[in-house]
């Protein structure tokens, strides 16, 4: 049985480079600006085996009445050994703890994961509401 290590902060620039290549994030991240954003982040957690990060989550948000899970990624060898679902138990814990009353808790889920964060009592709103954004690319 592997041990895990998970710890209570952000993972180092390097670290989060090395999970988003592993998941297939990377063209789709600006790591000009990635340190100053994880930085800015809430809350993180991190997750070593053997002194080697292999899974990470964070909240992002202003503190007060919004937050988002943001970042869930389980690097694909270590993925089917719960380490995603104890990555949100810790934001969900940190979440009851700090976050206020009616306190506004998002995230966008991927394309088949919808039912792991049900378990965390997310649900999808559509039709009646839709989570919409946009991404700026400048060239």
């Amino acid at each position: 049985m592997r041990k895990y290590e998970i710890e209570k902060n952000a993972p180092t620039l390097e670290e989060y480079k090395y999970l988003c290549d592993s998941v297939g994030w990377t063209d789709y991240m600006n790591f000009e600006v990635a340190e100053i954003s994880l930085r800015n982040s809430i809350h993180c957690v991190t997750v070593k085996f053997q002194n080697h990060i292999v899974g990470m989550g964070r909240i992002v948000g202003d503190g007060a009445i919004y937050f988002y899970i943001q970042d869930i990624v389980v690097h694909p060898d270590h993925q089917k050994n719960g380490i995603g679902k104890e990555i949100m138990n810790h934001l969900v814990e940190y979440l009851d703890t700090h976050a206020p009353d009616k306190s506004f808790i998002g995230l966008f889920a991927s394309r088949g994961k919808e039912n792991f964060y049900e378990k965390y009592h997310f649900k999808n709103y559509s039709p009646s509401m839709t989570g919409m954004f946009t991404v700026i690319a400048k060239k």
